[in-house]
């Protein structure tokens, strides 16, 4: 349902797909949401924080926006690799500034997912 889509989307932009995964800032913790991949970002709406950490890394206050999603420009992305044991089908993402961002598909195919960040 797009009208529940809570994402401004930028002038040009359009939507490659969504996926419900677990997010790993740099800082630690994870977080369960949605990502929506763009032709131009990634778009991560935290629905809740399942570590027991509770807290974001002061790092990730400069992309987490007001709206309580994190925002990654696709210029930003340095690399994109995949891990894969049984359990866990994971991107990373490596960004320009150095730091890294894993998205856990868990025992799922993670390959769309990180081919939608690669593309551009």
């Amino acid at each position: 349902n797009m009208s529940k889509f809570p994402f401004t989307l930028q002038e040009g932009e359009t939507i490659i797909d969504t996926w419900t995964l677990i997010y790993i800032p740099p800082g630690g913790g994870k977080y369960n949401g949605k990502l929506t991949v763009t032709n131009k970002r990634l778009l991560y709406d935290a629905k809740y924080d399942i570590s027991a950490k509770g807290l974001l890394s002061e790092a990730m206050f400069v992309h987490w926006g007001s709206e309580g999603y994190l925002t990654i420009r696709k210029d930003e992305i340095g690399q994109v690799n995949t891990e894969k044991s049984f359990l866990a089908k994971k991107v990373v993402l490596t960004l320009t500034d150095g730091s890294t961002h894993i998205f856990n598909y868990g025992v799922l195919n993670i390959d769309k997912v990180a081919a939608a960040i690669s593309s551009r």
